[in-house]
């Protein structure tokens, strides 16, 4: 496994006290499925934690997925060339017609989406303002049968705060 600075503080105090537990459940003090409700993970979960311990010791307890970049993470190299062409080259066209260019003419095949947000951040596209006041939400209409509020009052045929009889 790697160095142990490479864990964030709060990582390190989860794995801290989670070794805490086991150490207690070792001891016969509490009984594993007590130590996984302490924890807050499953009984076989808890077997499968066990048994790393015992095997790999206080480090088998780190979330082993942190430090591993992203598959989908971009090349430093291919942000660089987005930003630089847009800013050298295409900076005359809005958004849609410098994605397509990316992809026909340089052989970038990012989503749209991700185009987007890079050129937004780096504040070389201004962000798409708030929507309007005719595309908000509307509250939703009254029963159309009468004044009443409720639907089981329809259904049921029951009578209203105001006297009448809903059909």
């Amino acid at each position: 496994m790697r160095s142990m600075d490479f864990y964030s503080k709060a990582a390190m105090e989860r794995a801290m006290k989670v070794q805490e537990v086991i150490l207690r459940a070792l001891a016969k003090k509490i009984t594993w499925w007590q130590a996984a409700e302490i924890i807050g993970i499953s009984d076989r979960h808890m077997r499968r934690w066990r048994e790393r311990y015992e095997e790999f010791g206080f480090r088998a307890l780190f979330d082993r997925r942190r430090g591993k970049p992203s598959p989908k993470k971009v090349p430093l190299a291919v942000v660089e060339r987005v930003l630089g062409l847009y800013r050298e080259q295409y900076f005359d066209l809005n958004l849609r017609h410098f994605h397509e260019k990316l992809i026909e003419q340089h052989q970038i095949r990012l989503s749209y989406s991700w185009v987007k947000g890079v050129l937004q951040g780096a504040g070389l596209v201004a962000r798409g303002g708030k929507r309007g006041v005719h595309r908000k939400r509307r509250p939703r209409r009254p029963c159309r049968a009468c004044c009443c509020t409720s639907m089981a009052a329809v259904i049921v045929g029951s009578r209203t705060s105001a006297g009448m009889t809903c059909w």
